[in-house]
């Protein structure tokens, strides 16, 4: 018979209604077989105690629903965002604050570059900078020569130089969505959504798949989540190759793995009933620790780049409204074709007219092709008002809502984009919970740092940068947040039957943390060491 271990904490937290609390769980096989106190699990026979955990506080592992494996990889290219952030090995990139430090620090990044190489920068983020936004000519202070391109931070958006618009042909007589022109007629660098980038991205070698699927990017990804306690974790658009497929089967396969991890097919390419196949062709090939058969579908883009589609009256500053990454027909094509085929779908609405559009085509496939426990989800629901919350209730969706938003655009979004009061209910977790809508919260990273304690610190405390609280009616009570990112999470992934929680039959899957996040004021959510995860019984150490 396997071996017991008993693992000692100074207190579990377990989040079963059962047992709130523990202070001894018992592992068999990578499951757990009991939790209680020391004896828990003496009835089935021989134990080992082991008592390395003893001084620290035990969680089920944190489920991050909504992150890409790029999270890791994306650090190749040279950061020029407004935060402060920390690299996979744990460096610290100071954040740049102004035009001329961006463009400053570029400089300097290119400067210790091969001459043919192009110079390629992620993270920026213009909303946050006084002035000229960033266009053609700054970035041509850095070269005429070296191709120059700046993802935005929330990925949707690019500035390149001219040298990259000459690669691309992008001219006066460029007719594409999303190249913006300046008041000459000609591209001004700018460059929103994937029918404008795509060119550049391919001419530059700019590839989210080549970021992800190499070994080292996967291995990084995996000591991302453990910094943070996630031993659950999914790549929310991903290409899934056949190659990619085995290369993630042998890497994930590997005991010393620290992670689960969920892909989502990328719904794109071929017809929709095609992209159904595929996924339920991948769905057979699914792991333990690799877990394959939903698909993510693309619809608006991004609220602080201004091509997230919202309803009237749009936003403050009278931009356009937004483009569709996938036209309406195109998503109701798509809804009946995943539902049909039993396919879950994760599916990106930021405005809440890409939510209207999204719902009522989901109700419509359901008409046609009923299928009980779809749960669909639908991921950031920024905009989202109380009765698209009861709708998805009554529909049987779930929501995992982009709380990280709140800290990070909160104050540009009451003053620059969609105003005040419909601010004041962005990612509304309290309107969601009281619908009866299964709710997880997400980062999103690498577009906000992967960190669940944050995330719940931000669904519970709704603060902004300036320090105001955006919101007192959708703040939720830290225990709330931390169902969001334990057993919430898990249950828009489908696995909260074997994850979210410390409960015997589920996976020995915990979160290591310095601190009880339920003994803490909400304030303080954020600020709860992590320590590390353990993943099957297997522990792993930041």
């Amino acid at each position: 018979m396997s071996e017991i271990t008993v693992f000692e904490a100074r207190k579990i937290v377990t989040m079963d209604p059962n047992r709130p609390e523990a202070t001894h769980v018992a592992v068999r096989d990578g499951r757990i077989l009991a939790v209680g106190d020391a004896d828990c699990a003496n009835q089935w026979g021989t134990v080992r105690h082991d008592r390395s955990l003893a001084g620290h506080i035990l969680m089920p592992g944190f489920v991050e629903g909504h992150a890409h494996m790029m999270a890791g990889a994306i650090w190749q290219y040279a950061y020029a965002g407004y935060h402060d952030r920390v690299d996979p090995d744990g460096r610290l990139w100071p954040g740049l604050t102004d035009l001329d430090a961006v463009i400053d620090g570029l400089a300097r990044y290119a400067a210790g570059l091969p001459e043919d190489q192009p110079l390629i920068a992620w993270g920026f983020d213009p909303i946050f900078l006084q002035g000229e936004r960033l266009n053609k000519k700054h970035l041509d202070r850095i070269s005429t020569e070296r191709p120059v391109a700046v993802l935005f931070s929330n990925f949707h958006l690019m500035c390149v130089n001219s040298a990259s618009l000459a690669l691309a042909g992008y001219d006066a007589g460029t007719n594409v969505d999303g190249v913006i022109k300046g008041a000459d007629g000609l591209p001004c660098g700018e460059l929103q959504e994937m029918a404008a980038m795509f060119p550049i991205m391919r001419r530059l070698g700019i590839d989210f798949r080549s970021l992800t699927q190499r070994e080292d990017a996967i291995r990084d990804y995996g000591r991302v989540s453990v910094r943070c306690g996630v031993t659950t974790v999914t790549d929310l658009f991903a290409e899934m190759t056949d190659e990619d497929v085995q290369a993630l089967l042998r890497i994930t396969g590997d005991a010393s793995f620290p992670v689960r991890l969920a892909p989502a097919l990328a719904a794109m390419g071929g017809t929709a009933a095609d992209v159904a196949q595929r996924a339920c062709a991948l769905k057979t090939l699914s792991s333990e620790k690799l877990r394959l058969g939903a698909v993510k579908l693309m619809t608006d883009g991004s609220i602080q780049g201004w091509t997230a589609r919202v309803k009237w009256p749009g936003y403050v500053g009278g931009q356009p409204n937004g483009l569709w990454n996938t036209a309406p027909d195109q998503i109701r094509a798509l809804c009946h074709a995943m539902q049909e085929a039993g396919v879950q779908m994760h599916i990106h609405v930021n405005g809440d007219e890409a939510s209207e559009v999204v719902i009522a085509a989901l109700e419509d496939a359901m008409r046609a092709h009923p299928w009980p426990g779809n749960r669909h989800v639908l991921q950031h629901g920024q905009m989202m008002g109380a009765d698209q919350f009861r709708r998805c209730a009554e529909l049987g969706l779930a929501v995992n809502l982009f709380a990280n938003h709140l800290w990070y655009f909160g104050d540009q979004h009451a003053a620059l984009t969609i105003g005040e009061d419909r601010a004041q209910r962005m990612d509304a977790c309290r309107a969601a919970l009281d619908a009866g809508v299964v709710l997880a919260i997400h980062s999103d990273a690498p577009v906000t740092p992967m960190g669940p304690l944050f995330t719940a610190w931000c669904a519970a405390n709704r603060q902004t940068m300036s320090g105001r609280v955006l919101g007192e009616a959708q703040k939720i009570t830290a225990h709330e947040a931390l169902h969001a990112i334990t057993l919430g999470a898990a249950a828009t992934l489908k696995m909260d039957s074997e994850i979210g929680s410390i409960e015997t039959g589920k996976r020995a899957d915990f979160a290591i943390l310095g601190q009880d996040p339920t003994d803490v004021a909400p304030q303080q959510l954020k600020d709860v060491p992590v320590l590390g995860t353990v993943l099957d019984g297997r522990v792993h150490l930041v």
